[in-house]
């Protein structure tokens, strides 16, 4: 008989089986050659007490016990089916296309940028160069934003759809097992660009098109209905609707929007600074050892204060990871950060970032619907010129920060293009640096060890989330002034990470499949 049981195991122990199997027999009052097999449904780190420990959550079977099978997807052959056409290659958008091709629809996705690995030549190039190719780069290209910045599949979206399904397509396109069951799961960038070749390859296979190097730059409507998209400026494509998954740093989708006349609203955003530790040290304060055992992987964390009225929190945390240039323009400096699959670099990188509330847009209230997005690009042009139209980044030791000095000298980073001193409260309205200095002298109350001279900040973390969301109606998830388009994902205001996003594709593929079928 099937049996769940939680045990807690060394970490020195946790790759062998033998022990596994040994403390399950304890926990269960059995002889440990009673267990024929047991297979992991979770396993989590538990850093609470001195010594950390995993956590397993396994599912003990015996010989005669059907182990149950993960589940497989069905595609169809699409070639011939009715279309549905997607903007952007990123997870909401490959995922929708995957559903599609399950539900009999043929998917038709154009991206604006590279396929995943011709994208590399442009992220040497903005790496080493300082060149940005505003077509593909850390955030354009096959896989979108997530395919070369980390990778990440942790999401707190439980509610929205179903997360497994997710990892399971993952899996099923090459994904490691350890996703199906870590609780904060990784792939890495390393490994991440064969699974999404792998989608490709599906897509490809059962009938559906990608288009690469195909922007989409105006729509084409009749009587308030999308019949099609315009590409390149010329190239005429129809379809009965519209996945509209460009991400959050197409802002060009959005200015074409509100040319269209088609209705947007500004929605809560947050904007602050990469924050680097050596990964030593937040080694030493999260497992409460100088030295890290060889079976625990590179510690992490999560902070979050109220600051003077506003959230200051951290994002989008990188263990052992670098910190990269994500600007999709040549006149701004945007940073994100990343972490191969390893996560083996000496360095531990975080946004700790704060809250924008309408104080800091009042200045650009004429812009309307784009303030968010006008104050985003005012902050990544005065990085850029700080650096003297490089890549380089501002940057300042955390302390120094905090205490309103501007630092002497920098300690080592993980950042290729460069960093170079620099007081940044000049590139931040007080309203935001006052509160990001303020969270970081709570954050070392909360983490003893987190505030010290050997972090530094880097700036800006400008693009956490979209300060745009396109409105859709909760039935259909169809534009409510627009029949036959379907918002989805971050550019959209509706996800946030990898997963999330997946999950808001294959939604919003669903309600076109009804809509498409209905017509």
């Amino acid at each position: 008989m099937l049996k769940e049981i939680e045990i807690e195991v060394p970490p020195k122990f946790i790759n062998d089986n033998g022990f596994i199997k040994k403390e399950a027999a304890f926990r269960l009052k059995r002889g440990k050659n009673d267990i024929d097999s047991f297979v992991i449904l979770r396993k989590s780190i538990d850093s609470r007490k001195r010594k950390p420990v995993y956590r397993l959550r396994l599912l003990i079977a015996n010989s005669k016990d059907e182990l149950p099978e993960r589940r497989k997807f069905i595609f169809r052959d699409c070639s011939k089916a009715e279309r549905a056409l997607i903007a952007g290659a990123g997870p909401a958008g490959l995922f929708a296309a995957l559903r599609l091709l399950e539900l009999g629809i043929k998917p038709v996705i154009f991206e604006r940028g590279k396929d995943v690995r011709n994208r590399r030549r442009d992220l040497r190039d903005i790496q080493q160069e300082h060149i940005v190719n505003p077509e593909s780069n850390y955030c354009f290209g096959e896989g979108g934003a997530g395919a070369y910045s980390d990778g990440k599949l942790y999401t707190r979206s439980l509610k929205r759809g179903d997360v497994g399904r997710i990892l399971d397509l993952l899996h099923q396109h090459g994904a490691a097992d350890e996703i199906l069951y870590d609780a904060h799961p990784h792939i890495g960038s390393n490994k991440l660009p064969k699974i999404i070749e792998a989608f490709r390859d599906t897509i490809l296979k059962y009938g559906g098109e990608i288009h690469f190097e195909k922007k989409v730059t105006d729509l084409i409507i009749n009587d308030g209905k999308l019949n099609g998209v315009i590409v390149n400026d010329k190239e005429e494509f129809y379809g009965k609707a519209l996945i509209l998954a460009t991400g959050h740093s197409a802002r060009d989708i959005y200015y074409l929007l509100g040319e269209k006349k088609i209705k947007m609203e500004r929605k809560p955003f947050a904007v602050g600074v990469r924050i680097e530790h050596p990964q030593q040290l937040i080694d030493s304060i999260q497992y409460h050892s100088p030295l890290r055992d060889i079976n625990l992987p590179a510690a992490s964390y999560n902070l979050a204060c109220q600051a003077d009225g506003r959230g200051v929190f951290s994002f989008c945390m990188c263990p052992g990871g670098i910190i990269i240039p994500a600007s999709t323009g040549k006149e701004e400096l945007v940073l994100n950060g990343m972490s191969v699959s390893r996560r083996d670099s000496p360095f531990a990188n975080s946004g700790i970032v704060v809250e924008v509330k309408e104080e800091d847009l009042k200045k650009y209230r004429e812009k309307g619907v784009f303030a968010g997005v006008e104050f985003q690009k005012d902050i990544e042009k005065k990085a850029f010129n700080a650096a003297n139209g490089s890549q380089k980044a501002p940057a300042q030791r955390m302390t120094d920060f905090v205490e309103r000095k501007v630092s002497d000298s920098l300690p080592a980073s993980s950042y290729i293009p460069g960093v170079f001193s620099y007081d940044l409260r000049d590139i931040f309205p007080y309203s935001l640096h006052s509160r990001l200095s303020g969270g970081l002298r709570q954050f070392s109350r909360k983490m003893k060890g987190y505030y010290t001279a050997e972090a530094q900040l880097l700036a800006p973390e400008t693009r956490t989330s979209s300060p745009i969301r396109i409105p859709r109606e909760a039935e259909t998830l169809m534009h409510p002034g627009l029949e036959g388009l379907f918002p989805a994902g971050e550019g959209a205001g509706y996800a946030g990470g990898i997963v999330s996003a997946a999950i808001d594709g294959e939604r919003c593929a669903e309600k076109s499949v009804q809509f498409i079928n209905n017509k």
